[in-house]
């Protein structure tokens, strides 16, 4: 069995860590600097193994050398986004904080596979690949699967069906300039654009991109965990079990879609290892535009960071 550890406690990474140990995929482990956080909240989850039958008993720790021999380490730690504050106003701070967790993982764990949650998450994704030097197969950022799940749950809404039905594309950065794809996101294989008219598509595709910003505002002091804890949970999954899913994932590219040396949402296949290929698909000329500006962004928010 595989180990998955990750790196704080908080809603994100507690729902992550729920997730894995009720799945019984691996062993699961929880570190955050807040003195008895991670133990209390592993303690809570291994009370409900018995209720719910899960598989595994997570447990907590202050310390890093906790994580040794991870197949998997998790970042969710972070200052999380409050009313008002986009994405790009937490890169000082969490540029901090992901640092120092990265030489941790270099330290105590230094064959694993990254997994980032923290935002702004593309940044994020290229300070532990900075700071960690793993190749970037093992730094993987989790946001298209979240935000294709945003879209899917939006489609079904619009359709009034069950979120289920809907497997939705959305690719580029983890932000404002994402691209949502209605052509590649279908109902058993039905794309939407012959299911929706043009205005119901354009409010998905806005309601998409401001999917994180409705939820912070309807919950004022918090931020969106369970969709973000259950994505890092699946593709933690994949790479533990080594049973390979196609989903959306940031990824640092070199070349493919013609873009280089920046971490960008692109279609992948997850397995052992962490990334084992990129899915170039064809796109329009407007669909490539897009995908290029949301790069650029990206690129833009990296190079205005301060990273020694």
């Amino acid at each position: 069995m595989g180990k998955v550890s990750v790196i704080g406690a908080g809603n994100v990474g507690a729902t992550v860590a729920n997730e894995i140990a009720r799945r019984g995929i691996a062993e699961v482990v929880m570190v955050d600097v807040v003195e008895g956080f991670a133990k209390g909240k592993a303690l809570d989850m291994a009370q409900a193994a018995g209720i719910l039958g899960y598989g595994e008993m997570p447990r907590g720790s202050e310390g890093y050398d906790s994580i040794e021999g991870s197949d998997v380490v998790v970042i969710t730690a972070g200052m999380r986004r409050k009313p008002g504050m986009d994405r790009s106003q937490l890169v000082a701070a969490n540029t901090e904080i992901v640092t120092g967790i990265s030489r941790e993982i270099k330290k105590a764990a230094p064959n694993a596979v990254v997994i980032l949650v923290t935002n702004p998450l593309d940044a994020m994704c290229y300070v532990a690949m900075k700071e960690t030097g793993f190749p970037r197969e093992r730094v993987l950022g989790m946001a298209g699967i979240l935000d294709s799940a945003r879209m899917a749950c939006f489609v079904a809404m619009e359709l009034g069906i069950s979120p289920v039905d809907v497997r939705a594309m959305v690719l580029g950065g983890h932000g404002d300039s994402m691209v949502p794809m209605p052509r590649f996101t279908t109902v058993y294989g039905v794309a939407v654009t012959e299911l929706l008219g043009a205005e119901a598509i354009a409010r998905v595709v806005q309601r998409t991109r401001d999917g994180g910003a409705e939820i912070v505002g309807l919950l004022k002091t918090l931020s969106a965990f369970y969709a973000p804890g259950a994505g890092a949970a699946v593709m933690a999954e994949a790479v533990v079990t080594g049973r390979p899913i196609l989903v959306p994932a940031s990824v640092w590219v070199s070349g493919e879609y013609g873009l280089s040396d920046v971490f960008v949402g692109l279609p992948v296949m997850l397995g052992a290892g962490g990334l084992q290929r990129i899915v170039e698909i064809d796109l329009l000329p407007e669909e490539r535009a897009a995908l290029e500006n949301s790069a650029d962004a990206v690129r833009k928010l990296i190079a205005g960071m301060a990273l020694q």
